[in-house]
């Protein structure tokens, strides 16, 4: 009977979960849109066009550095967005579980029996000080700029590899997508590699991650939320076997170093933290770097010009993924909710407010970014665009995510220089995350000078 129990429990918290964290924003944002409410308009927009909803974050720029919208106030000011992300008085995510009444003790409730995902604690994401501040503390000692360069190398001989197979189909005169067969092999395999996962098992870890990637997204469908969990859950219950593993065998690679480190006073991650890091790398990591390929493709094959910039001065690469992430960010927005009552960018805010940063209206700002809806791979600034956040929350695979860019990105234009796309391009049907579902092309391995 207990069994039955906890079955029955487990549905039903399941389905709160998705109640509240996704089917209830969702009608509440659909009806706030059909009002005519500026932030429901601006996040409906962001899942029903393939281009990034640049007037609307006009219209909240428009309205002052803050604007006061029916469930959320929003900011596309870059000085307000990095202000609103580096406050001590706000706090990561959208937080049901501290409303009160039944509806915070609900979604608390339901909470506890989620599967470790990238956004349930204790997830960097989602964690705060003083437990951020530790956990944090350690997971950089690992992943740290020397360890991500000592990865290049690998990346490189990676991305050879797959761009072997890509260059093979095209010599047979096939067609590819680029997504499905370069974007997301690539990191997907740097995450193995860095999470020390046996050959035999790359190919679930794939599923894994392609699977647990939407949970950082808003407003799935049932059936879409359900397989999100059951990836989570599958990746949950293959990471304890394999931790135990690295315990017995610890290796070289960097989920074993994460393994054996210390703070100062003896104390490492516990099971919970090891898992929620390991779900953070694999799913936000995977996300993220897989549309950050697919946008810069996309952007140098629809700006020649840019790609020849690169081939006369191929110093420039490195900020040229800067200006793809500026430009065609992999995350479009991200929300906080103030824990006390406050002042941002010289507007009272209340305790509990849900303050809505858009992170590609920030990095459109023209008081920071001079003619912003140009894509320049030599723009001088570039890299002061908010793609990886900011403050305590700055992206821990920030550097990873750039390298990979930068190695994966060259690569396939140094090998397919006339590369082309094809009809089909299709993006994907996200409202935070920001990447193409698919980018069909035509691949010749010789380049053709005009003249």
């Amino acid at each position: 009977m207990s069994g039955v129990r906890a079955g029955l429990e487990g549905q039903v918290a399941s389905t709160l979960r998705w109640g509240l964290g996704h089917a209830l924003p969702r009608w509440a944002i659909r009806g706030s849109a059909r009002r005519g409410d500026l932030h429901g308009r601006l996040i409906e927009a962001t899942a029903s066009s393939d281009a990034a909803p640049l007037e609307l974050f006009e219209e909240v720029r428009a309205d002052g550095p803050l604007h006061r919208s029916q469930f959320a106030y929003v900011t596309a000011s870059l000085p307000t967005v990095k202000e609103v992300l580096t406050s001590n008085d706000v706090r990561a995510g959208v937080d049901i579980g501290s409303a009160p009444g039944p509806l915070g003790r609900l979604s608390t409730w339901a909470g506890r029996r989620a599967p470790i995902g990238p956004l349930t604690p204790p997830s960097l994401l989602v964690t705060e000080p003083p437990d951020h501040t530790r956990y944090r503390k350690l997971v950089t000692r690992v992943f740290s700029a020397r360890a991500v360069q000592q990865l290049r190398e690998r990346t490189e001989q990676i991305a050879t590899e797959l761009l072997d197979e890509l260059e093979a189909d095209a010599r047979a005169g096939h067609h590819v997508d680029l997504v499905q067969r370069y974007c997301a092999l690539l990191p997907v395999t740097v995450i193995a590699e860095i999470l020390g996962v046996p050959a035999a098992d790359r190919d679930r870890v794939l599923r894994f991650g392609e699977g647990a990637a939407p949970s950082l997204d808003l407003g799935l469908g049932w059936r879409h939320f359900r397989e999100v969990e059951a990836s989570l859950t599958e990746f949950e219950r293959w990471l304890h076997t394999h931790l135990e593993d690295v315990r017995r065998s610890p290796g070289a690679d960097l989920l074993s170093q994460l393994v054996t480190a210390r703070d100062e006073e003896g104390r490492g991650l516990d099971d919970a933290e090891l898992k929620a890091t390991a779900g953070l790398v694999l799913a936000a990591g995977f996300e993220t770097t897989v549309n950050l390929l697919g946008n810069g493709i996309w952007l140098l094959h629809e700006h020649p010009e840019q790609l020849q910039a690169l081939r006369d001065d191929p110093a420039l690469w490195s900020n040229a993924v800067d200006e793809v992430l500026r430009h065609d960010p992999p995350v479009l927005l991200t929300g906080r909710t103030v824990v006390r009552d406050t002042e941002l960018a010289g507007t009272r805010v209340p305790r509990g407010a849900v303050v809505t940063t858009l992170l590609a209206g920030a990095n459109r700002d023209p008081e920071v970014f001079t003619d912003p809806d140009v894509f320049d791979v030599a723009r001088p600034n570039a890299g002061d665009h908010v793609s990886f956040s900011s403050g305590r929350h700055y992206c821990l695979g920030a550097a990873l995510a750039r390298m990979e860019g930068e190695v994966g990105l060259r690569a396939v234009f140094d090998r397919f220089p006339d590369l082309a796309l094809e009809p089909g391009a299709r993006r994907r049907p996200t409202r935070i995350l920001r990447g193409w579902g698919a980018l069909p092309a035509r691949l010749q391995t010789q380049h053709v000078t005009a003249g």
